[in-house]
């Protein structure tokens, strides 16, 4: 049977391979990195010009696809919402950087896994300090989640994590990390836990395209493959790291290839579609869950934001826009923002659904329209929470035993 994700993988690898030995300028970097998308857009357009975006993924009950689809909009809302509550409420206490873009990523990913039971059933997820969209994918309760990022008192954590620490075991969400890297190398030793108990968990960790240049992301494909670890490697190349294209800091256009050394299979994936995703991350899992080891995934996408915080964002607009002389909104063509925006994965997720017969615009109207209360409903709950107090900041530090609080200076 025709797989356009894989079509669409080997489209992009054709068109973003490189000439061994030859020098590559930024310039012409850039053009390739352009073709790539381009095969993957082509290609996705080729699956859906047949009725189908995947062969696993249109076979699923009409709930499940519904259900991806009713996650990307709730991850896009939550991210709209905060987004307006940093540019505009001067009494918002979070620091965010958000996801939006990036939904069909989360969404492709967490519908192929277990998402319930704690962390002896559920399979487990690691993130990084992009962790919202990731969360609410895999279960976390969006109200608690928006009064940690407000450092709230009844907060997912107390108040005591923020965004870039947020966790909830009970679905299997271990949590996000502040830090460039060291995650992955946890998430193995999740992975070799399972193999050791034999509870047939896989273990996901997201990271950015920023974590190729670190020594944790081949330390963690070489042990991963050396113990066939249940575990998936999930890279969202959203083409900058901070303020910097990652043609700065890696060597390949399509970042899959580096699991050509460790013998693993690397896929890249077009991540603007869920059911793409889908599709590639139920390959991996099934193939972690047998026992066969890991899996790289490159998903291409696009943040619509900064890289943190409100600069370019103006309230109920979509996206960072405009010029700033010290690059913090700058650092990439505003046509570039817009052009991938015209490749959304909520249009791309219901428009693909509207043509299977799953859904009609009204009911996909409906749907969006419940998750932008929910949004809503969520971040004003949580500013009616009380702040997380001083004199708990050191509790549950250590195993035993509280810190007591010291007056410095």
């Amino acid at each position: 049977m025709n797989d356009p994700s894989r079509n669409a993988g080997a489209a992009t690898r054709e068109a973003g391979r490189l000439e061994v030995g030859a020098p590559m300028r930024r310039r012409s970097f850039l053009q390739g990195a352009a073709a790539a998308g381009a095969a993957v857009s082509l290609a996705n357009q080729a699956a859906l010009a047949e009725g189908e975006s995947g062969f696993w993924a249109k076979d699923l009950p009409n709930e499940k696809l519904v259900d991806m689809y009713r996650t990307i909009v709730r991850i896009r809302w939550h991210e709209r919402t905060m987004a307006d509550k940093m540019a505009s409420d001067p009494n918002y206490r979070g620091y965010n950087h958000f996801y939006a873009g990036q939904e069909a990523v989360a969404a492709g990913v967490c519908a192929a896994l277990v998402n319930a039971g704690g962390v002896l059933k559920a399979d487990l997820v690691y993130s990084t300090h992009r962790p919202t969209g990731h969360a609410i994918a895999k279960g976390v309760d969006m109200k608690k989640m928006a009064a940690e990022n407000e450092f709230k008192a009844t907060g997912l954590n107390g108040g005591y994590a923020g965004e870039m620490h947020l966790s909830d075991p009970d679905v299997g969400f271990i949590g996000a990390d502040g830090m460039i890297g060291p995650g992955p190398v946890i998430a193995t030793g999740s992975a070799l836990a399972i193999k050791a108990r034999g509870s047939r968990q896989v273990v996901v960790n997201f990271g950015g395209d920023g974590t190729y240049a670190t020594p944790h992301f081949h330390a963690t494909l070489n042990n991963a493959a050396l113990l066939k670890l249940p575990f998936i490697y999930v890279l969202e190349n959203n083409l900058y790291h901070q303020y910097a294209h990652y043609s700065y800091s890696c060597p390949l256009k399509d970042i899959a290839d580096a699991a050509v050394p460790y013998g693993i299979p690397g896929v890249v994936v077009d991540g603007q579609d869920v059911f793409q995703v889908y599709n590639a991350a139920k390959i991996a899992v099934d193939r972690a869950r047998a026992g066969q080891g890991p899996t790289l995934i490159e998903a291409k996408t696009y943040r619509y934001y900064n890289h943190w915080g409100a600069p370019g964002v103006k309230p109920g607009q979509l996206g960072a826009f405009g010029y700033d002389p010290l690059a913090i909104t700058s650092f990439r063509p505003e046509r570039e923002v817009r052009a991938w925006m015209q490749r959304d994965p909520v249009n791309i997720a219901r428009d693909i659904l509207i043509t299977w017969g799953v859904l009609d615009r009204a009911r996909a109207d409906q749907i969006e329209a419940a998750a932008k209360q929910e949004a809503v409903e969520a971040f004003q709950w949580a500013a009616a929470q009380p702040n997380c107090r001083e004199d708990g900041a050191l509790k549950r530090v250590f195993t035993a035993g509280d810190v007591p609080p010291r007056q410095f200076g």
